[in-house]
């Protein structure tokens, strides 16, 4: 059973590092200030990792959206890679109460990517905005507040950037958009990161790149030959056997430092 749930994710996303002990290795490493914290509102608790950067100035807070195999090792290292940055990053843990037994992420397992799924849209875009405000609170935030996303995530992203006005920068990694009529809201810029290798979601690009056009949003979306879905992720792993994925990593990564330079 437990190999069936797996297949049934791979379909959705590359394959789950259910044990990804490097990127466990980073965040332990890390030089940085790495905090749990719980969000709390309308009756509901939500886990959240927040990561401080090492600077003299205030910061822009940038909110993390996880994969669909949830709030995983990765994710923290996604965190991290923010604060070393120059940025606060929030990643709220989106499962959080929805484990029997009022566990996340960590105590789904395998099932998170059937229960993620189930994540009712209020509830989600509540958990975002709680997530946002809790970090742009902080003492060191500057007010500033950009999204970025992965795989599931990625097209939460996109959703985000049709709720929230005061967003900067949506950064989309191989996400879908959302409905072209429910563009018209979106105020912030939104960068597209897809894979060349990944027709399920990039195939979709050049009709996106339409509708933004026609409902006068500013979309600008690049595509990595040869890179798989997921290569943020996969580009890191020292187990994943299609350099293009790092090299997609690595060009993307310098992208996002520079979109969020500017803000």
């Amino acid at each position: 059973m437990k190999a069936l749930v797996i297949s049934l994710a791979l379909g959705l996303c590359a394959s789950p590092a259910i044990a990804q002990e490097w990127a466990k290795v980073q965040v332990a490493k890390s030089p940085r200030h790495l905090e749990w914290i719980t969000v709390s509102h309308d009756k509901r608790d939500v886990k959240c990792l927040i990561g401080f950067p090492e600077r003299k100035d205030k910061a822009p807070v940038v909110l993390v959206i996880h994969e669909i195999f949830g709030h995983t090792d990765w994710v923290q290292s996604v965190v991290d890679d923010f604060a070393a940055a120059g940025y606060i990053a929030i990643a709220p843990d989106l499962l959080s109460g929805m484990a029997p037994g009022g566990g996340g992420s960590s105590e789904l397992g395998v099932s998170v990517t059937k229960v993620i799924n189930t994540i009712p849209a209020p509830q989600l875009l509540a958990d975002l905005d709680a997530a946002a405000a809790y970090a742009l609170k902080e003492p060191s935030a500057n007010g500033k507040l950009a999204v970025a996303g992965f795989c599931w995530g990625g097209g939460k992203t996109f959703l985000y950037a049709t709720h929230n006005p005061k967003l900067l920068a949506a950064l989309v990694f191989y996400g879908p958009a959302p409905k072209a009529e429910e563009m018209a809201t979106i105020q912030a810029p939104v960068y597209g990161f897809y894979g060349g290798n990944d027709a399920r979601i990039t195939a979709a690009v050049p009709s996106v790149t339409e509708q933004m056009k026609a409902a006068g949003k500013t979309y600008e979306p690049v595509v990595y030959e040869g890179a798989g879905h997921g290569f943020m992720r996969a580009g890191e792993d020292p187990n994943d056997k299609n350099p293009a994925n790092k090299t997609a990593h690595d060009q993307a990564w310098a992208r996002v430092k520079e979109i969020l330079g500017k803000l």
